[in-house]
């Protein structure tokens, strides 16, 4: 059988296919933390006095029945974790060279993010 070498526009590409869309996520998480960000430091900048309530009170605003404060600090904490996630993923990717290694150091990074989204949630939503 022959062998046929795709060579120019007709190449085979190999490979996960997953950089334009972390490309688009990062930009977006990016995005939802500055926001957020500003969020936060004008609520900081329009507080007369900066106590212990006043800070509750900056995570813990409500709009009808919804606890939007606690949302939105839940979908930053999220953009972080997940912008956090792609971007030591990709460190590790790029300059850990065993793949068993490799592997290690993701698995440990997961944990790690799990493991601080799940005490972010529980300090959170216990207020």
């Amino acid at each position: 059988m022959e062998t046929q070498e795709r060579i120019g526009r007709k190449r085979l590409i190999v490979g996960a296919h997953y950089g334009t869309v972390d490309f688009i996520v990062q930009r977006v998480t990016a995005v939802i933390m500055a926001i957020y960000t500003v969020v936060l430091f004008l609520g900081y900048l329009f507080t007369p006095q900066m106590d212990f309530e006043s800070w509750r009170r900056l995570f813990l605003f409500t709009v009808g029945a919804l606890p939007l404060g606690q949302m939105l600090a839940t979908l930053a904490f999220l953009s972080v974790c997940w912008h956090a996630w792609i971007g030591v993923r990709d460190i590790w990717m790029d300059y850990v060279r065993s793949s068993g290694l490799r592997l290690l150091m993701q698995t440990l990074t997961i944990l790690w993010l799990v493991g601080t989204l799940v005490y972010f949630v529980k300090i959170l939503w216990s207020i």
